[in-house]
């Protein structure tokens, strides 16, 4: 069920909104319909330059994109997402070769299924997605400053400075930072990371912990040679490195 020019999410009141991009009408209306049929509201666009148009115009709660698509593909369609918006996006990727994979999560991406995919596995990433979208918004309503020598982290305005200037971080790198600034110096395992940010039941590749620290690391000026906040424990995962003020 498609949807015009208002918010999805606010004419659903409350229910969660998605986007589904890509070109072929047949595989965009197949998944409509299965997440349709789990009560999400659904809105369709069939190429990059609409995905972007309708990610600013509609504000949905997740986007289902494929990666290759005419003109605009699903790559430079996310990164020109990430300049204005959060939202949570799942790729879809006739490749199969992991450098497709990483650039999608490097650019922010949260998840990705390779076709031919089961949309029942599809529905299930989903549900996974938005049930940490509940979560991750529910732990933020407490308010509390974690305070730490050169990085202050504000979890009820989620906002971050480090040596007093803003640091830009995206849902997904606040909610890493967070987890593991909650607990210095614990040694964290990637599986770890992903029941604490991404819930219990994600199903998908393990490395989108390492894409994103990169990325976290790289938010934070930070170095993964010589860590200031965030270290790695080679064979296990990472770690918070500073003790609070």
């Amino acid at each position: 069920m498609a949807v015009g020019a208002a918010s999805i999410a606010q004419m659903a009141g409350g229910v969660p909104s998605i986007l589904v991009v890509d070109d072929d009408p047949k595989i965009r209306d197949l998944v409509s319909s299965y997440l349709a049929a789990e009560g999400y509201e659904v809105a369709g666009a069939s190429d990059g330059a609409q995905a972007i148009q309708r990610v600013r115009a509609l504000e949905p709660d997740l986007v289902v994109m494929d990666v290759v698509m005419p003109g605009i593909d699903g790559i430079e369609a996310l990164r020109q997402v990430r300049t204005f918006s959060d939202v949570y996006v799942i790729m879809l990727t006739a490749r199969s070769e992991e450098t497709d994979k990483l650039i999608g999560l490097s650019v922010g991406a949260d998840d990705y299924l390779t076709k031919p995919f089961s949309p029942r596995e599809l529905v299930a990433r989903v549900k996974a997605v938005l049930r940490r979208t509940r979560s991750s918004a529910a732990a933020s309503g407490a308010e509390e400053t974690l305070v730490f020598p050169s990085l202050t982290i504000d979890t009820s305005r989620r906002d971050v400075e480090v040596d007093g200037e803003p640091a830009e971080l995206t849902t997904l790198e606040f909610d890493l930072l967070k987890a593991m600034a909650l607990q210095p110096r614990r040694v964290f395992s990637r599986r770890q990371l992903l029941e604490a940010v991404w819930g219990w039941d994600f199903v998908g590749d393990d490395r989108v912990v390492d894409v994103h620290i990169r990325n976290l690391r790289k938010a934070l000026g930070d170095s993964a040679t010589e860590p200031r906040f965030i270290g790695t424990v080679r064979g296990v995962g990472y770690r918070f490195e500073l003790e609070p003020s």
